[in-house]
Parts: C-alpha cells; structure tokens; sequence
C-alpha cells in the first residue's frame, strides 16, 4: 500500500473530486481526515471508505474562515501528532460566465476566499506540522483556467494564483523534505456540473470532448489517481509543478 500509516487530509471531501481522492487515499492505506463544510456529504464518503476496510474521520469546516482552518489543524494535530498529506481540494466557481464589465465585489471575493485564500491558509497550519517532522506532501487543486478564460475571470485569477503559490511554496519548503505539487484539471465530470447543467450538460460535455485529443472529458478518478501519485513516495522528486490532468487540452 502506498499510503500505509500515513494521515492525510482532503478538503472538499463531499465533492466529486474530493471524494474520489479522499477514497484513493484510504484504499492505499492512508487515515484520511475528511473536511468540507457539507458535513453530511462528508459521512456518506466517510461510511464507504469504512465498508471497504478503510478508516476516516470526518471535520467539517468552512474554509472560508480562518477561525475554521486553525480549529481544524488543532484537532488534528491534538489527535494525531502529524500530518503527512494535504489534499487541498477545496473550491468551485462562483462567478462563472460573467464578462470583465459585470465582475461583483462579492462573488469575486468568495471565488478567492473559497479558492485561494483557503489554500494558502491550509497550507500555512500544515506546514507548522510537517516542518517539524520533516516530511510532508502538499497537493493543491489548480485548473487548466489557470491559463487564462474568459468566462471564467475571478475564478482564472484564484486558480493562477494558487499555481504560483505552488511553486513559491515548493522554493521555501524544499529544504524541509516537503513537496508542493498543484493539479490543473480541464473539464471534470461530476454530480453539481450534471445536476447544474441538467438536460444541457449532455450536448456540452460532447461538444468539450470533441475539442480534446483523448475525445473524452475528465472523470474525478483521473484526478484522483494523480493525487495518489503526487501523495505517494514515487513522487519524492517532483515539486513545485502544476500538472494538467487536461486530456490534452489546450495543447
């Protein structure tokens, strides 16, 4: 098992992508802290992972507030003494399809408070702990619209921001035997885009797909996988990248 007698954390864990990961983990031996602000969604995971054998606690949060992160990595840290992964899987767009002249005050700074605040600040209470024992993995959850989109504005900002913070993070924690990778997904299918899209998500997630090389559009495993890559010690000597699970986009 690649992940035994490791603690992880995913945040976003009642996610499509988050899930996936979270359950990744567990399958490779992992104890995995679920967190999300949608508790219940978390305990759902939660009972899978222990019907297969595997082992979790779930402690919802809402990473929004800094108030949450710090209780959350004080619970951690006074039930497990470590933490070795961090998933921070986190996030959404809450401003999506809106032109430059349309930009809210408010939806912009949920899409970086939900986004890349909450990264940064995941990060800074898991590196208290990972300094200290000398090793670590960071995995942050970039997109492809990192890029640039341009329906996608605020939210393009966060995910190039937290790119860039990867790679900081990455320079100044190297030393300490910690590795800080970011994902930079294309177009994943889960149940909120399904549920959101309704009777258009079939048309778009064809038209998408026809764009990409592999003719496919994501599924949270394909993610989920890399995460289990980047976690794991075959990575040991990969860090500071942002890696396209993309399909081939934007090639």
């Amino acid at each position: 098992m690649r992940l035994k007698d490791k603690v992880a954390l995913v945040t976003g864990a009642a996610g499509g992508i988050g899930s996936a990961t979270a359950k990744r983990f567990a399958e490779e031996g992992a104890m995995v802290i679920l967190s999300d602000i949608n508790e219940e969604g978390c305990n759902k995971v939660l009972k899978e992972i222990e019907e297969k054998g595997g082992k979790g606690e779930v402690i919802p949060a809402d990473l929004t507030r800094e108030g949450d992160i710090v209780a959350m990595f004080s619970r951690i840290k006074e039930r497990y003494g470590c933490l070795h992964i961090l998933a921070n899987i986190a996030g959404g767009e809450f401003e999506p399809n809106v032109g430059v002249t349309d930009i809210t005050y408010e939806k912009m700074s949920y899409n970086i408070d939900a986004n890349l605040k909450s990264c940064i600040l995941c990060s800074r209470e898991a590196a208290r702990l990972m300094v200290d024992q000398k090793y670590g993995k960071i995995i942050n959850m970039s997109s492809i619209a990192y890029r640039g989109n341009a329906m996608q504005i605020t939210y393009s900002a966060a995910k190039g921001g937290i790119s860039s913070f990867t790679r900081t993070l990455a320079l100044c924690l190297g030393g300490h035997n910690i590795n800080a990778n970011a994902i930079a997904p294309a177009l994943i299918e889960t149940e909120i885009m399904r549920n959101t899209l309704g009777p258009e998500w079939e048309p778009f997630r064809q038209s998408i797909a026809d764009r990409y090389p592999l003719k496919r559009v994501g599924q949270p495993i394909d993610v989920a996988n890399c995460a289990l890559f980047l976690a794991s010690d075959e990575s040991s000597f990969i860090t500071g990248q942002i890696i396209e699970v993309s399909g081939g986009a934007r090639l």
